[in-house]
């Protein structure tokens, strides 16, 4: 059993990940902004070890050094700005966060003389637009928006930390994922609703923004499950692609949720859901996550589908 300090932890990925590691029979410690309900779930012991709740705000000096001190072995970073719109709107936060408030927690942990394995949860928006096809860890970085810029400073950062010997740092580069309980923030879970809300009006126009790009969707769950592999097995100083290697249409997506919600439907562009660097395609090469740990995706993207459907109607 490892005591497992996972920050941000009721958020979508968060609620996930605890959910997988506590399966697995890891003390988690949940890091949580001060206010915050506790999840119920996480008080049940039938589930798995009881998780330990830590309110803190991560650009609170205090807090960090609270955290330090928790006896993590290890450490998923999940605690960020995650909507691309949200870091649109407020940039300069976004990079406080994103990138200043990775760098001061693992300081923190540096400071209290502590050296847990951290993996940081980047994204495979730093590669930006220009690939056709998988990407792999190798390939230049170009990001084209706050939230982007954001995670590759935090990247280059945390590098340097890793390779001052302080705080063994694995970063991986997350692509899109989805599944049940995700907000509607994001592009399918924002389909599914339209579509489900087109339906009980008898309506057959929906209102989407640009469905042309391609991206590499995973199963949330899936992804749980390679953040903590790649806690066990991953390669401090390295970099991998969480990834499926394979793209979905955005168009295409719409038509499958419309067939699962049973609603006749047709988008309608709307330019107030239009990104303004929208990357064309993204697809991840996940071969060295895989070489390195077996991972294999569980959930096809048609189930991810069903189970997000499954989920907004309860």
């Amino acid at each position: 059993m490892t005591r497992l300090l996972v920050t941000g932890a009721d958020g979508f990925v968060g609620r996930h990940l605890v959910r997988t590691a506590r399966a697995d029979g890891h003390q988690v410690i949940a890091a949580v902004l001060p206010g915050t309900s506790p999840i119920p779930e996480w008080t049940d012991a039938a589930v798995g070890p009881i998780v330990e709740v830590v309110r803190a705000d991560l650009t609170r000096p205090a807090d960090l050094d609270r955290l330090a001190r928790v006896g993590a072995e290890a450490i998923v970073h999940l605690a960020a700005i995650a909507s691309g719109a949200a870091a649109r709107h407020d940039p300069a936060g976004a990079m406080q966060v994103n990138s200043v408030g990775s760098l001061q927690l693992l300081q923190a942990f540096a400071a209290a003389g502590e050296r847990p394995r951290l993996l940081f949860v980047s994204t495979g928006e730093v590669y930006g637009p220009g690939h056709d096809g998988p990407i792999p860890e190798s390939a230049p970085l170009n990001p084209v928006s706050p939230y982007a810029e954001s995670k590759r400073a935090a990247e280059a950062a945390l590098a340097e930390v890793d390779g001052e010997g302080r705080v063994p740092t694995i970063i991986v580069r997350a692509f899109p994922h989805s599944g049940p309980g995700q907000s509607a923030a994001y592009v399918l879970p924002a389909l599914a609703a339209r579509l489900r809300a087109a339906k009980a009006a008898g309506d057959h126009a929906v209102t989407a923004g640009n469905l042309d790009p391609v991206r590499d969707f995973l199963d949330v769950r899936d992804v749980a499950r390679a953040y903590l592999v790649l806690l066990d097995r991953g390669v401090a100083g390295e970099v991998y692609n969480v990834a499926s290697g394979t793209g979905q249409r955005l168009r295409d997506c719409f038509d499958r949720l419309a067939e699962l919600i049973g609603v006749e439907a047709r988008p309608t562009q709307d330019p107030a859901l239009m990104r303004p660097a929208d990357i064309p395609v993204l697809i991840g090469d996940p071969r060295k996550l895989r070489a390195a740990t077996d991972w294999t995706p569980q959930y096809s993207f048609d189930q991810t589908l069903q189970d997000l459907v499954d989920a907004q109607a309860h």
